[in-house]
């Protein structure tokens, strides 16, 4: 009994090694093929002849629906993907067209605001608020005013000729005829301005206002005049005033903003306020012809 159950064992194992396992049947194999995108359909030829060797797929009835199926769904990708391209370049498209022409309508807005400019005779002033002028420049700040005239190089402090006084200024060279000569736009207080050489090439003029409330036009009377309600003071600058003066700078600030716009100024705002709060306490008069001044 002990020969047959071994001779039976040995049998069992032989067969169980001559069988292929199920994991050794389900191994991927290997495809190698050559694609020519002239001639797509060699290859198909190839990918059809493989699967029909290393697989039974092709024997199944519902093979020929399926690969349709995997065809049509290839395509519907294949549209779906040119269609979201194509849109894209459309949005790309028209953002671009949009920006072109807000670049252009910001262009003809800012020909026509120099256009009324020109034609009303102010100047948008410099980013210093002042004016680049051919025989000098200069600056400005509530307080100050600062005047730059260009000189030969290697002028020297003695070759200069700068008279400050409460309404006049004169800047040149000696012998020559004065640079700048005429009256102030507005007075200035003559101790505490002076004058230097910078880089042996250039006069630097510093005034300081005697109003320090007002936004100077020009330097000299006669010469072109900026337009102040386009003035743009440094917020910064604000810090370094006392309560009282910052104040006052908001308001005119905010009165300018206000008038360049046609809008109301401070004043004719709370003006409208007091007429609004009387005409609500009284609401039995007739105020259809009031009128602010």
């Amino acid at each position: 009994m002990a020969i047959i159950s071994d001779y039976l064992e040995d049998e069992q194992s032989n067969e169980t090694r001559s069988e292929p396992s199920s994991s050794s049947q389900s191994q991927p194999s290997l495809f190698s093929a050559n694609f020519d995108p002239s001639n797509p359909l060699d290859f198909l030829h190839e990918v059809f002849d493989f699967v029909a060797q290393t697989s039974d797929f092709l024997e199944k009835e519902s093979a020929e629906k399926e690969i349709v199926s995997v065809v049509r769904a290839a395509k519907a990708k294949k549209a779906k993907s040119a269609a979201e391209a194509k849109a894209a370049a459309e949005k790309k498209l028209k953002e671009e067209k949009a920006a072109a022409a807000e670049k252009k309508k910001k262009e003809a807005e800012a020909k026509e605001e120099k256009k009324k400019d020109q034609e009303s005779g102010s100047i948008v002033p410099n980013k210093g608020n002042g004016l680049d002028l051919e025989k000098y420049s200069w600056t400005q700040t509530l307080q100050e005013v600062n005047v730059s005239v260009a000189v030969p190089t290697g002028t020297k402090s003695r070759f200069v000729i700068c008279e400050i006084k409460k309404n006049h200024l004169k800047v040149g060279l000696k012998g020559q005829p004065p640079i700048i000569d005429g009256e102030l736009y507005g007075s200035v207080k003559p101790d505490d301005c002076y004058w230097s050489i910078e880089d042996q090439n250039t006069i630097s003029v510093l005034l300081t206002k005697h109003n320090q409330m007002e936004w100077w036009k020009c330097v000299v009377k006669g010469d072109p005049e900026i337009d102040t309600q386009k003035v743009e003071p440094e917020n910064s600058k604000l810090t370094d005033l006392d309560a009282e003066t910052r104040q006052t700078v908001e308001k005119m600030m905010f009165d300018q903003r206000q008038k360049s716009m046609g809008l109301p100024t401070s004043d004719e705002l709370q003006k409208q306020e007091i007429l609004k709060k009387f005409m609500n306490e009284h609401p039995e008069m007739d105020f259809s012809r009031a009128k602010i001044s």
